[in-house]
């Protein structure tokens, strides 16, 4: 039986109550941000409590189609120290309290931001100079372009060993969802690996790693409220459900939240009320709220608490307490098999032409994708779009 307990909270601006929650990776601190609010609430979570920090006044951040959504912000993975997008500048925020404007180049306004796994190399997107068809790397201090890499999009996801990344490039038709090397050393990119998951559509989340690495998480999509588990390093696909089948309830979208105990994901809901699932099993137990406010963000902190945000503004930290602590998480190889079963994609040309792409189920090769013609009513838009392409190329003769 697992308990949760309210260890603090802290209220809010119920007119722009947190719609994403960024925990950093290893030390007591958290990031609070909600479209159309110039507001980023800074949290200090250290000890159980819960207080503001700072309140950094910021531009709203806005997609490629003009809506409003909640500003970019990239915690360092090992320093107190945040970097938020601000319209055409980056702002640094360190833990002294001090805030310092970086001028972005040629005046670009950055919609996704993410350090490297060892804090030496910022990258963002879109490019500066290619806008969505590459992406930045940037130098942390003076916001310079050191290089520029593949184009990625929505978030970055690091393993737990710090040696692979995952992260999105999203298209109407499907996403691509992408794994990475870090690379090393100051103005290191990504490095795209050939293996990808192919998602339907798009409209994601950013995938989420769990705690022990073994799985991977997306969220999603534009159409559906989607939720999607993959096993690591196999990706074969664990849980792939609909939240709701109700279009009239809308449900928080950065909601899912990774437990320290393996196989554990908590998902937040629009009733209030926190899921704890077992993705293998798919058994879940509802941890009920005690005032059926809605969930808007969910994300777990550097110690495995909770930090949940709720539609009337407010912020919880709740501590979990399981019947078996966490079972110490071992070091295992599974990104050195991941590695060995694929290869770089080439840093120039059409991305696409290069990838091995999987659902989770299947492996689609380039024969397959080149042959395929008929499909059934469920099948996902990419695949019943390369049918429809495959056949008109039958019928033309081309």
């Amino acid at each position: 039986m697992t308990e949760l307990a309210a260890l603090a909270r802290i209220p809010g601006d119920s007119a722009f109550p947190a719609e994403r929650l960024t925990c950093h990776p290893r030390l007591p601190l958290a990031v609070a941000t909600s479209s159309g609010s110039r507001a980023v609430r800074v949290l200090d979570l250290a000890e159980g409590h819960l207080r503001e920090l700072a309140v950094l006044d910021v531009e709203p951040g806005t997609s490629p189609w003009g809506d409003s959504r909640p500003q970019t912000v990239a915690w360092h993975p090992h320093r107190p120290l945040l970097v938020v997008a601000d319209g055409e500048s980056l702002l640094r925020w360190a833990a002294d309290g001090s805030a310092d404007p970086v001028r972005t180049p040629a005046g670009t306004a950055y919609d996704a931001l993410a350090f490297s796994p060892d804090g030496g190399t910022l990258w963002a997107a879109p490019s500066a100079e290619d806008g969505w068809e590459r992406s930045d790397v940037l130098d942390p201090g003076t916001g310079a372009v050191t290089a520029t890499a593949r184009q990625w999009d929505t978030g970055v996801s690091v393993h737990p060993s710090g040696a692979l990344v995952a992260t999105l490039s999203s298209d109407q038709g499907a996403t691509s969802c992408l794994f990475a090397r870090p690379g090393d050393g100051p103005a290191s990119a990504m490095r795209t690996l050939r293996q990808t998951l192919i998602l339907d559509v798009d409209g994601y989340g950013a995938p989420l790693f769990s705690a022990d690495g073994r799985h991977v998480a997306v969220r999603g999509n534009a159409y559906v409220d989607s939720l999607d588990v993959f096993a690591f390093p196999s990706l074969r696909s664990v849980l792939s459900t609909t939240l709701s089948e109700d279009r009239s309830v809308e449900w928080p979208h950065d909601n899912l939240a990774w437990d320290a105990r393996p196989g554990t994901l908590w998902i937040g809901t629009p009733t209030g009320s926190l899921l704890e699932l077992d993705v293998e099993s798919e058994e879940a137990t509802e941890h009920a709220s005690p005032d059926d406010v809605p969930v808007s963000a969910l994300a777990a902190t550097a110690t495995g608490d909770l930090l949940v945000a709720r539609a009337d503004g407010g912020l919880v930290l709740l501590s979990v307490r399981a019947d078996a602590p966490a079972p110490a998480v071992e070091p295992n190889d599974d990104v050195a098999v991941f590695l060995a079963g694929t290869e770089d994609a080439p840093l120039e040309g059409e991305l696409d032409d290069h990838l091995v792409l999987t659902d989770g189920t299947r492996d689609w090769t380039d024969d397959d994708l080149a042959t395929v013609t008929e499909t059934a009513p469920g099948d996902p838009t990419w695949l019943r779009i390369q049918a429809s392409m495959n056949r008109f190329r039958a019928e033309s003769g081309t």
